[in-house]
């Protein structure tokens, strides 16, 4: 049982040092729940979802308007 622990734990050293040495940005820190953080703008595809919803309540007070 305790080969099993060893092993663990130089796997877990070896992947550290291979995530650290290969360039990568390693936060171990958590989660970052912070509003300082930069937003990128909205996305091409998030631009027709905003017109969609703009346009549904003009649709449907058209569609209201007729049927009275």
């Amino acid at each position: 049982m305790w080969k099993l622990f060893v092993g663990f734990i130089i796997f877990a050293a070896l992947a550290l040092y291979i995530l650290t040495k290969s360039g990568g940005d390693i936060d171990m820190g958590g989660e970052k729940h912070d509003l300082s953080a930069p937003h990128s703008e909205p996305s091409a595809s998030a631009a027709p979802a905003a017109a969609a919803s703009e346009a549904l309540p003009a649709a449907s007070a058209a569609a209201s308007a007729a049927s009275m």
